[in-house]
């Protein structure tokens, strides 16, 4: 039995009024963010969706004011009726892509910034990235009016400075993380993954592998700095060209743990580059 088309809206006007009469019916309604070129570890947001509201509205849209000069903008894998078909088979109602004109029209002069935690790890290798990020996910979900909105853990940063930006603005939606889908290698599920070679792709798993490594062994109360240290080494021998951070840092609020303290939820964090790609991921530390 085939599976019926996704229904696609392109304004906010059209998006609006989809989420109003649902919302108006009694059925609560999730939105899963993405910028497309879909995977599984994006199709497990839709499906935390569909567990926590009647209804998931999936918006597709690659931003251009989070990415940089020199970044991959225009080489960002794009496909939206590919996309579309995985979005219906996993249960979405709605696909939610506008285009850059509708987000950002004419005479646009209006920019959101969270101080702080977008100062380091990816926003010190990517300045202006998480201006961009904040800037995007205000827009988003003042446009849907969802009752909750779900984010990959992946991007842990990402999801922390959402929160933090909902709560200051008083934004009325829930902030949902989802937890970090991997390949059977342990390599977290990425569409930058698609610019890795045969040979790349198998060097790739070594970043995880190294983060899990180390949380153990600073989990068993080993030094911080020597484990990094060592955790770095295993990742360029095994092929990465470098390392943009390795640290660990306080769950909540991205601050930097040298000692580990047992009543502070700690997370290691890396972003490292692999030919074409940049791959990152995070792990939690046992206490």
């Amino acid at each position: 039995m085939s599976v019926p088309a996704l229904p696609i809206v392109h304004s906010v006007a059209d998006l609006r009024a989809a989420v109003k009469a649902w919302r108006q019916s009694g059925e609560r309604v999730a939105l899963t963010p993405t910028m497309g070129a879909l995977h599984d570890g994006h199709l497990s947001l839709v499906a935390q969706g569909r567990a926590q509201a009647e209804r998931v509205v999936a918006t597709i849209f690659v931003n251009p004011t989070q990415f940089g000069p020199n970044e991959d903008f225009d080489a960002y894998p794009r496909g939206l009726e590919a996309d579309a078909a995985l979005l219906a088979g996993a249960g979405c109602d709605l696909l939610y892509a506008p285009s850059v004109g509708e987000m950002y029209p004419p005479g646009f002069a209006t920019s959101v910034r969270v101080t702080g935690l977008t100062e380091v790890l990816c926003g010190a290798a990517r300045p202006g990235h998480f201006d961009g990020v904040a800037q995007v996910v205000t827009k988003l979900l003042l446009q849907a009016g969802t009752d909750l909105a779900i984010f990959g853990e992946k991007d842990w940063q990402q999801l922390t400075v959402i929160r933090r930006l909902v709560a200051d603005l008083n934004i009325d939606c829930a902030i949902l993380g989802a937890p970090i889908l991997r390949e059977s290698d342990g390599l977290a599920m990425s569409s930058r993954n698609r610019y890795l070679s045969p040979a790349e792709r198998a060097a790739a798993p070594a970043l995880y592998a190294s983060l899990r490594q180390a949380a153990e062994e600073i989990a068993a109360r080993a030094a911080i700095d020597e484990v990094l240290a060592r955790a770095r080494e295993q990742i360029l021998s095994a092929g990465f060209s470098s390392i943009d951070y390795l640290e660990a840092r306080s769950a909540d609020h991205l601050t930097l743990v040298t000692e580990l303290d047992p009543a502070t939820p700690t997370r290691l964090f890396a972003a490292a580059h692999l030919g074409r790609a940049r791959l990152i991921d995070n792990i939690s530390i046992p206490r």
